[in-house]
């Protein structure tokens, strides 16, 4: 098996949280790691500032949080039992009996609810909530095999598992999503224990592991193998933060290795529904992870793997697994990214597609898939430091990952489309559920993402009202933050250490501020911006001393001290790179970080007859009455139509524009993100079937 070579050994980093929800969730203080567990020798050079040391409090996030802990979570645990996933851990505990239901990989659902809760439970302890995660891994732990084997279809009914199980355990690992499944478990496990400090889950988790370590590898008698859907060495790396079991992380490293180099697997007969596992892109196996530079196949599956590069790479000290996540990083930043940061542009095998081939109307753009966007681009600040990959997490954030989930937080997409012909409509749950408890997890977890250190600097990534606890060496500094983004571009800081003395504060200063509308230049602002960042210090304007997209200030620095930053937000026209055919002579308008869409309930529900010239006046307000208070973009755009003879006609008509994640809250109507320049650039809508399930 061919290793990267290692990174020089660094001092020891011990981060405050562990990379968690596929990356930052934060672990409780005291309860970091399992006792006796050493801290990891190596780690990413930058450490993230805990989410349970920062509350937020503004109008636009907190809200959002608040109703994902008391709808949201509430209602993915009562869905996870209605819908019979929780009783297949019943039926192998020999509780019930049964058939399982559902599919295969229906115990990663249960996984992933846990691990919300689990989250939410930190943050708002809950004796009702702690009994329910507790009585679900007192029912894990006796549905769980004796050697700690752990696959509810499976071990249920040995002789009829779910379709694609395979015949025996890991007869079918392209296919069976045993690894996949309990990666999530891994994760949930270390979640409960960093809320309650209870090693009861852990443990579970664990005597899986040990099952794996005994099972695969090079040793005698040792299988081969690698997961069809990639999450195990998320979570391996994640059980080794907690436990110090340096085995955890080389099992990791080990299924990752074993990619590209062999078939691994049964072939399905032309038609079979599983064929589509047969493609070595589709498993991202078609080459050796150190030789991938383009991203291709399952979307979610791509983003799994480059997150685990990154989480082993940073704790094991391998450059070359980083210099094939920053290659495929330019491959998906330059050619495969919607404006929404949403990813997969192929519906039927939820897969990238060739370079530049990014659909409208069929994009599928899962909502895991944005969530592992910006979990990825997360771990790639965390390694290099520059502001580019939060400047894709953010765009990530406001516009294809918020849009999975309703207002209301229950109801949710599967895809997030960028144009609909009308009747696509936010469904209550999926038969493949893995996006609204993915949505669940990751929100809690949105105030680790706003600060983060390296040695006496703090990054300030995040624009979000609330306040922050930051641990620096020979200090600890309060940060609060004061603004109304991202409908506002003011913000107002003021620095509170418990001593004075000198640290640096690093400001992200976003791409689209600095003119660029994404970084790798897949789409550019088509107008000129009106105004340029500006930077106060105790009231004094100071130059933007910019460095790989932050302003950097190093000062003494004392309490009550305030920092303001002032983002000018004009409407801003966005067009394509030349190459990406299906944005040709047309635009998108952006404002801030926010993208935003024409949605039929709005325009007479005949959008794709709006053509939007490029010196029709555009303006913005905000408007509290609407979509629980949202920034409007209108203007008077002219609609076009046909004559009885065949001549077209242009006429005006005034439009109104949304933030394309709040699209589908009124009901399933038309919808475009791209509108025509020109009356040449205007296309009936294409009617699809979309995942309503």
């Amino acid at each position: 098996m061919r290793s990267p070579d290692r990174f020089p050994r660094p001092a020891v980093l011990a981060l405050v949280l562990l990379l968690a929800g596929g990356l930052a969730s934060a672990a409780c203080r005291g309860r970091s790691a399992a006792p006796g567990a050493a801290a990891p020798d190596r780690d990413y050079p930058i450490r993230p500032v805990a989410f349970t040391e920062v509350r937020l409090t503004d109008a636009f996030w907190a809200p959002r949080l608040e109703t994902n802990r008391t709808v949201s979570v509430p209602y993915a645990l009562r869905l996870i039992e209605e819908t019979g996933r929780v009783d297949n851990f019943r039926k192998a505990a020999h509780l019930m009996t049964g058939p399982t239901i559902g599919r295969r990989f229906n115990d990663s659902d249960v996984f992933k609810a846990m691990e919300a809760a689990a989250y939410t439970l930190r943050l708002h302890p809950d004796p009702a909530l702690e009994k329910t995660l507790d009585d679900l891994v007192a029912l894990i732990g006796r549905a769980q095999e004796p050697d700690g084997y752990l696959y509810t279809t499976r071990t249920a009914d040995p002789a009829r598992p779910a379709a694609g199980a395979g015949p025996e355990r890991w007869s079918n690992l392209r296919v069976s999503h045993e690894l996949y499944n309990v990666g999530h478990m891994y994760e949930a496990a270390v979640a409960h224990f960093q809320a309650t400090g209870k090693r009861t889950f852990l443990a579970i988790a664990e005597k899986n592991a040990g099952l794996l370590l005994r099972t695969f590898g090079t040793g005698p008698g040792q299988r081969h193998g690698f997961p069809g859907h990639q999450e195990i060495e998320i979570g391996l790396a994640k059980l080794y933060r907690a436990t110090g079991n340096s085995a955890y992380l080389d099992l990791a490293r080990f299924f990752l290795d074993e990619r590209g180099r062999y078939f691994g697997g049964e072939r399905h007969a032309p038609g079979d529904p599983f064929a589509l596992y047969d493609s070595d892109e589709y498993l991202q196996n078609h080459r050796p992870v150190l030789e991938q530079d383009q991203a291709v196949g399952h979307a979610v599956r791509a983003m799994y793997m480059y997150s685990g590069l990154a989480d082993v790479a940073a704790l094991g000290g391998y450059p070359g697994y980083v210099a094939a996540i920053d290659r495929l990083w330019l491959d998906v930043a330059g050619r495969k990214q919607y404006l929404t940061g949403g990813i997969g542009a192929r519906s039927g095998s939820e897969a990238f597609g060739d370079a530049y081939e990014l659909p409208n109307a069929e994009a599928y753009a899962e909502t895991c898939a944005a969530i592992g966007n910006a979990l990825w681009n997360y771990r790639l600040f965390l390694l290099h430091g520059e502001s580019k990959y939060m400047d894709v997490f953010e765009r990530v954030l406001y516009n294809g990952l918020l849009s999975g989930v309703s207002l209301s937080g229950d109801r949710f997409f599967y895809q997030n489309p960028l144009e609909s012909a009308g009747g696509y409509q936010r469904s209550p749950w999926f038969e493949v559920s893995c996006c609204p408890p993915n949505m669940t997890r990751f929100l809690p977890s949105l105030p680790g993402y706003v600060y983060a250190t390296r040695d006496d600097v703090v990054f300030v990534n995040l624009f979000i009202a609330g306040s922050g606890r930051v641990a620096l060496p020979g200090r600890t500094v309060v940060l609060t933050q004061e603004t109304r983004y991202p409908w506002d571009g003011t913000v107002v800081m003021t620095v509170a250490p418990d001593r004075p003395g000198p640290f640096e504060l690093a400001v992200r200063i976003p791409g689209w501020a600095r003119g660029q509308a994404m970084p790798a230049g897949l789409y550019r602002f088509l107008d000129a911006g009106a105004g340029e960042p500006v930077l106060k210090v105790d009231g004094q304007t100071v130059a933007l001393d910019l460095s790989d997209g932050y302003a950097r200030i190093r000062r003494e620095w004392k309490t009550g001290e305030t920092i303001e930053l002032a983002l000018p937000m004009p409407v801003r026209r966005v067009v394509a790179a030349d190459a990406v055919a299906e944005d040709a002579g047309r635009v998108a308008l952006q404002r801030g970080p926010v993208v935003f869409s024409v949605e039929g309930v709005d325009n007479g529900d005949r959008v794709f007859d709006l053509v939007l010239g490029d010196g029709v006046p555009l303006s913005a307000g905000f408007r509290p009455d609407l979509l629980d208070g949202v920034v409007v973009i209108s203007g008077e755009a002219a609609a076009v139509s046909k004559t009885a003879a065949g001549k077209t006609v242009e006429s005006p008509r005034p439009f109104l524009a949304i933030p394309y994640y709040a699209w589908a809250n009124r009901g399933g109507g038309q919808m475009l993100v791209w509108l025509p320049r020109t009356s040449a650039a205007v296309r009936p809508p294409k009617r699809l079937d979309m995942k309503v399930d």
